[in-house]
């Protein structure tokens, strides 16, 4: 089976060429060449340079090769969805898209799981146009360009990023447990949440390549366990090893201080986000989500220090201040 990645050293990439190499695939990515060197590239995958953005590139790199496969992880404009359709129409038998669960909006049903079949009614820009190039691969699956999978991950992590809390994606939270210093969280804390490791969300891109069951269907690719909000930050505190003091205050109070710094909270984790990925289960049986949250919290965090990229919160006024008015309610 041949495998092209546009991307593949990003977080959720590296999972998924680790399960192809599995599998016995020849892969290739297509990147700029950025995080190379951070991640490194397995022996054996093909590196093919060139900029996406880039059109007249994009094909004179690929020439006229084919793939029986080509998965699209860094697709987020209506325009590079156009692009890809003209650049692998009539080249690959699957074409498969990482989309996200930010599609939905953040709407909850009554059963507070979200599965494929809930309306997409995104709220943030990013959402809005991953359902315009979900839309714009459909249309090129009716016309026969290539079979179609749209997959939806959620809240990903594990080595090679940062560890995110409920207000920010590089938490400044981590050090200040380490420090003794007491934390924010909004709301109550009870708001509900799913963590997938990179190595687990992978596995559904890998073995569902190919697999004729997954043609022109939707999967979020998420894990089942899911917690609450305060739950998250003490699993955390214990992977640290140090006692935890959790204050908590509204939302809108937090991200008011910060619009930008704290737009994840504003646009995502302000809202419950938890989803149903049976459908998933059901079609690639080896799509199973076997890392469990602490032992993937300790890996991240690890792989953090190792890196040189431990954020620390010594001198964040913004953050005291938060501390001080949540002390004050």
């Amino acid at each position: 089976m041949k495998v092209l990645l546009i991307g593949g050293t990003g977080l959720i990439s590296i999972g998924i060429v680790k399960h192809l190499l599995a599998r016995g695939a020849q892969v290739a990515m297509f990147n700029r060449g950025e995080h190379e060197q951070v991640v490194g590239v397995p022996t054996g995958v093909e590196v093919l340079h060139g900029d996406r953005n880039a059109e007249a590139t994009f094909a004179r790199t690929l020439g006229r090769r084919t793939w029986d496969v080509v998965i699209d992880m860094i697709c987020f404009t209506p325009e590079q969805a156009e692009v890809s359709v003209r650049l692998f129409g009539g080249k690959c038998e699957h074409f498969i898209f990482c989309s996200t669960v930010c599609t939905y909006g953040t709407k909850v049903p009554p059963h507070i799981f979200v599965d494929e079949s809930f309306p997409q009614e995104p709220t943030s820009t990013y959402g809005k146009n991953k359902v315009l190039c979900e839309q714009i691969f459909s249309r090129a699956e009716g016309d026969k360009k290539f079979q179609v999978t749209t997959i939806r991950p959620g809240t990903t992590y594990g080595p090679g990023s940062p560890l995110h809390d409920n207000l920010e994606v590089d938490a400044a939270a981590w050090d200040r447990i380490e420090r003794g210093l007491p934390v924010v969280c909004a709301g109550d804390g009870l708001g509900l949440w799913a963590f997938t490791h990179r190595d687990d969300c992978g596995k559904l891109f890998a073995y569902g390549a190919l697999n004729p069951k997954t043609y022109g269907q939707s999967y979020n690719a998420t894990h089942d366990a899911h917690m609450m909000w305060e739950q998250y930050y003490r699993i955390v505190a214990g992977v640290l090893g140090r006692p935890l003091e959790l204050l908590y205050l509204p939302a809108d109070r937090i991200w008011k201080r910060d619009p930008e710094r704290f737009g994840l909270l504003r646009e995502i984790t302000a809202f419950h986000g938890v989803y149903d990925s049976s459908k998933a289960k059901r079609d690639v049986p080896e799509f199973t989500c076997d890392f469990s949250f602490a032992d993937g919290a300790a890996e991240t965090l690890a792989d953090v220090r190792r890196r040189g990229k431990w954020k620390s919160s010594a001198g964040d006024a913004v953050y005291e201040a938060l501390v001080a008015e949540a002390k004050r309610s």
